[in-house]
């Protein structure tokens, strides 16, 4: 049987966001803060960290900048979903369609970090690894729950040269972000909708 547009999307953004979830869940019941798993030689490390901000691991005011951040995600999403469902029906290229549903995957993926982790885990801590459904309850309220990072690739290391400016005898890292799998959905479709789909989004009726 031959799956609809509309399906073939929808499957992709629930098995990208599974993924997603199992991932963050595996490593907030089984990590403490700070612990880091090297996966490729020192170049590629799952790292974890929790941030209370933006897309990797950036930072947005404090309890007030996240509910506001959360509930722009939720606006954005929908929004996001209603232009998906434009594109289906105007018969786009199926590339800008998966395009736009990574960005989705994206800022789901992080908004359900963001509205439930707080409820339905423990605090991690450097010492202690989160319990799923704590009997005390979470360590936050809605909404107010920190996004779960963990892919680091530090591929460059180095101590900096003491005659450097101002930064000299410093450690240095090249690509020093951590993010997760929603992070990276957001990027890559972002990515790909520049570099291969521009010529589509010039067009007057792309909107």
């Amino acid at each position: 049987m031959q799956l609809s547009r509309g399906k073939k999307i929808t499957i992709l953004v629930l098995l990208i966001l599974f993924v997603d979830q199992l991932v963050k869940i595996w490593i907030k019941t089984n990590m403490t803060i700070g612990e880091n798993i090297p996966v490729f030689g020192d170049w590629f490390k799952i790292y974890f960290i929790e941030n209370n901000g933006m897309a990797f691991g950036m930072q947005f005011g404090g309890s007030l900048g996240k509910m506001l951040l959360t509930l722009f995600r939720i606006v954005l999403i929908g929004f996001i979903i209603y232009y998906i469902n434009k594109l289906i029906k105007k018969d786009a290229p199926m590339g800008v369609v998966y395009g736009v549903g990574l960005i989705l995957v994206g800022a789901v993926g992080n908004v359900v970090d963001s509205m439930f982790y707080g409820m339905i885990f423990s605090e991690s801590t450097f010492t202690e690894v989160a319990t799923l459904f704590p009997r005390g309850g979470g360590y936050s309220s809605f909404l107010h729950g920190k996004v779960v990072d963990m892919l680091y690739f530090p591929l460059i290391e180095t101590t900096l040269p003491e005659w450097v400016p101002f930064k000299g005898g410093d450690d240095f890292v090249f690509f020093r972000p951590i993010f997760n799998i929603a992070d990276s959905c957001i990027t890559i479709g972002v990515a790909y909708l520049l570099l291969f789909q521009r010529r589509f989004f010039s067009r007057e009726d792309a909107f």
